[in-house]
């Protein structure tokens, strides 16, 4: 049940007060919203009266929330958040059925995005919407149903299910690759390239090796995208999944920097919060991607 009405302010006074706290002043918070100060101040005092509790100490410089304030208005500015983001799946999707994933650029771009038709063709219903992020995040904050997520089965607080090992492989221009001996000894003084969110993919992959190998350096990038290009244009060696060099490996643009087997660093899951409802799109979404994941050669 929701609280009774007097303990919900408008929506007015709310965005008038977290305006207030953001930016400092009412003369700034009337600027963004696009109303007259007099007008912020007499949201601020409405919402006093409502409440029966002075949020405000006013002071000759600036408005500042009372301590009590603050801490009501970082929840107020999740729940404003959450509405927005409530509208515009509603307006994206005005029948129902849209879906929010959390998706890693090339993981999405290479294994998710050709598969998506195919969803789409068997669930007319559903609207996937997709944003990038490289991290995991809180889903009571961020506004989505389900993400992909790469590593170990560390994410707390969620469901996990499996999609597929990542092999990885040390692959560079072929020019790089020339005359060097056929064992990964060479690697240790090459010019290696990392990606930021997996500091020590060369130290574990070494490590799989049987070799130790600590403080490596080298350039670093933010995608794999940036880094496959900067490797076929001959800057270093780079730890590369299997799938996402296969045709440049076959061009010949890339090719091995050492003759050994390929090594997993960790899997790709779908995950969902627990302990909330799933939604119907959520369901079909997961049920379709069993079904991908089965029919995917066993890894």
């Amino acid at each position: 049940m929701i609280a009774p009405r007097r303990f919900l302010p408008s929506i007015s006074s709310l965005l008038a007060l977290e305006a207030v706290d953001r930016l400092g002043s009412a003369s700034a918070a009337a600027e963004e919203l696009s109303l007259t100060q007099s007008a912020i101040s007499r949201q601020l005092k409405v919402m006093e009266e409502q409440l029966g509790v002075a949020l405000i100490q006013r002071t000759q410089m600036r408005l500042q929330l009372t301590p009590a304030a603050r801490e009501y208005v970082e929840t107020a500015r999740t729940a404003l958040h959450q509405l927005a983001q409530a509208s515009l799946k509603l307006k994206a999707n005005p029948t129902g059925g849209s879906l929010h994933l959390s998706i890693l650029p090339a993981f999405g771009m290479h294994w998710l995005a050709p598969r998506l038709q195919d969803f789409a063709r068997r669930h007319p219903e559903v609207t996937v919407n997709l944003s990038t992020r490289l991290q995991p995040f809180d889903f009571a904050t961020d506004p989505f149903d389900a993400a992909f997520h790469f590593g170990q089965q560390d994410w707390t607080g969620v469901n996990y299910l499996r999609i597929m090992r990542e092999d990885v492989l040390p692959v560079c221009a072929p020019d790089l690759a020339q005359n060097q001996a056929k064992d990964p000894d060479w690697l240790l003084t090459a010019p290696l390239l990392h990606l930021d969110t997996r500091p020590d993919a060369w130290e574990r992959w070494f490590a799989a090796q049987g070799m130790t190998a600590t403080g490596l350096r080298g350039m670093l990038f933010d995608q794999f995208s940036t880094m496959i290009q900067a490797t076929i244009h001959g800057l270093g060696v780079a730890l590369l999944p299997s799938y996402l060099v296969a045709q440049d490996l076959q061009s010949g643009r890339l090719v091995p920097a050492w003759d050994g087997p390929s090594v997993s660093l960790g899997d790709y899951y779908l995950v969902w919060p627990k302990g909330q409802t799933e939604s119907a799109p959520l369901k079909s979404f997961r049920d379709w991607l069993r079904g991908q994941v089965a029919d995917q050669p066993s890894m």
